[in-house]
């Protein structure tokens, strides 16, 4: 039998379980992975609680979107992915698990130079940055302000901002500024007179865009005071109120569905940070790996914000 976590009932970190289900079996046009390592993301700890609503529960609802590791079995009308492959996963609830069935067209070859870890810590972080990055045209010449830019999608905007030829001014904790210099953007503290520290670090150069992860009234206010065209302004946390305040959201709770040019993007976005990985030119902050029976844990560590780097559960 695999195992998975799984929760009956909405509520604190506490209703994660872990059950012995079914072994997976392929489906046409699916895969079996064994997972060697699964990434943890605050949309799991939302869903989990009920901040971002899902339809009702009616049986044991698996966790995770993001993992990689290892196809044990190959179903119908596959091709391109055989038995024995080394495997991204992104996009396929169910992820905190020994054994999955993935859509193939949701798994991403891994070569040698990747490890495990780093395939499971891309999914939905390197996703939402270069889906938001390229709905927003972030190219040559671009000055990007960049709200929470030491968080797993800020490291990945960072990145992807660089490697197109854009600058990037990143805000931050003073305990971040380090590793957002390392990355290529210029940090800034955030908090009480961000807009003025923001300017100062821009050097009288004109920022063209923006884009928020942080979510906070601060990092909108310098948005909207620093970027002229509203249309260069996204939040990728604040989706409600985003028509509201006049600026673009991609996910983030938003009523507006993504594009299917998004939602390729998004797909694009693995094998690209993949290949990036291979090269030499992505790197990624990791941080606490938990044993898959403390997934319940790794959630507590993510809301008391007790954790640096990219939180992993191993089987």
């Amino acid at each position: 039998m695999a195992q998975a976590i799984v929760q009956t009932e909405l509520g604190g970190p506490e209703v994660l379980t872990l059950v012995e289900v079914p072994d997976p079996v392929p489906a046409a046009g699916e895969v079996v992975v064994r997972i060697e390592a699964a990434g943890v993301n605050p949309i799991d700890v939302k869903q989990r609680s009920g901040f971002r609503p899902l339809p009702p529960i009616t049986e044991p609802r698996r966790l995770g979107f993001d993992g990689a590791g290892v196809v044990t079995a190959v179903g119908p009308d596959v091709a391109g992915v055989a038995v024995g492959a080394r495997v991204a996963i992104r996009d396929t609830r169910g992820t905190y698990a020994t054994a999955l069935a993935v859509p193939a067209a949701h798994v991403t070859p891994l070569p040698d130079a990747v490890t495990a870890a780093e395939g499971a810590a891309l999914g939905i972080p390197a996703g939402t940055a270069y889906q938001a990055l390229r709905s927003l045209a972030v190219g040559p010449g671009d000055l990007l302000l960049l709200h929470a830019g030491s968080g797993a999608v800020g490291q990945a905007a960072i990145q992807f901002a660089v490697a197109w030829g854009a600058a990037v001014i990143a805000t931050g904790g003073p305990g971040s500024q380090e590793r957002m210099r390392e990355l290529g953007a210029i940090p800034v503290v955030y908090g009480e007179g961000l807009e003025q520290r923001v300017r100062e670090a821009a050097g009288g150069r004109e920022i063209t865009v923006a884009l928020d992860g942080a979510g906070t009234d601060e990092a909108i206010a310098a948005s909207l005071a620093l970027v002229a065209d509203r249309d260069r302004i996204a939040t990728i946390v604040r989706g409600p109120d985003a028509a509201e305040l006049g600026i673009r959201a991609f996910s983030g709770g938003s009523p507006v569905p993504l594009t299917e040019q998004e939602l390729a993007w998004r797909a694009e976005a693995v094998p690209v940070a993949v290949g990036m990985i291979a090269e030499g030119r992505f790197t990624i902050e990791f941080g606490p790996e938990l044993p898959l029976a403390e997934a319940a844990e790794a959630h507590r560590l993510i809301e008391a914000h007790a954790a640096h780097g990219k939180i992993l559960l191993r089987p």
